[in-house]
């Protein structure tokens, strides 16, 4: 039984590696794309074109990145329940800060190029969804977990529904940045092009951190099992 649970524990780690790994080349890609073949990124630039670069990034980076790391530093990190939970919690915050800052770049990039409508794609629902989903969630989960924390059997309840619903935040996340880098590369109009491969390369780099973070978490759980 010891064995089997070393087993588990080893390979949760060496998922979880291989899921970073994806998550840093999503975040190069990315920063390659906006840096090399768009205009850079700054929030308060006079150039719309650069503000608007902002939100993809900080989206990357809170919603997809930062929300996976919370949940695999939560379920497969060697440390105190009390640690994992203050690290989870603060991650999650931290990506819903990101997520809020990227979704003002988007709007303010729409104010600055005029007559532009907002909330009108597929793209841009999943996305408001998504944070607006997420916020919900991170209250419950505090209000439950930390402050002032329910009764036991009342987080027996509600945790399993808060880690199904987490892992169903990241996929919402996910679908929101690969459309939105859809989206982008037909506004663009890119074909066949090394910028069109880049970013291509960039989606399939976020979509293997998602399945690679999902694989961690399966591990950890049948380690938690054994």
């Amino acid at each position: 039984m010891d064995v089997g649970g070393q087993v588990y524990v080893g390979s949760s780690l060496r998922v979880t590696v291989v899921a970073r790994v994806f998550g840093i080349l999503a975040i190069i890609l990315m920063l390659v794309w906006l840096l090399h073949y768009r205009e850079g990124l700054e929030y308060d630039s006079e150039d719309p074109y650069r503000v608007f670069n902002v939100h993809p990034f900080l989206m990357l980076l809170g919603l997809v990145i930062s929300a996976g790391e919370a949940m695999m530093t939560y379920r497969s990190v060697a440390a105190t329940h009390n640690v994992q939970k203050f690290v989870h919690m603060f991650l999650n915050l931290l990506a819903i800060c990101l997520g809020i800052a990227g979704i003002c770049a988007v709007f303010k990039f729409h104010d600055m190029a005029g007559n532009l409508e907002d909330v009108y794609s597929l793209h841009s629902w999943i996305g408001i969804a998504t944070i607006s989903l997420y916020c919900l969630q991170w209250l419950i989960g505090f209000v439950t977990f930390m402050f002032p924390k329910a009764s036991r059997p009342t987080r027996s309840r509600i945790g399993r529904w808060h880690a199904m619903g987490g892992r169903a935040l990241l996929y919402m996340a996910i679908c929101a940045a690969l459309t939105g880098l859809m989206e982008k590369a037909t506004f663009l109009k890119l074909q066949h092009q090394h910028e069109s491969r880049l970013v291509n390369f960039t989606g399939l780099s976020i979509l293997l951190f998602g399945v690679f973070v999902e694989f961690s978490l399966t591990f950890a759980a049948y380690r938690v099992n054994i």
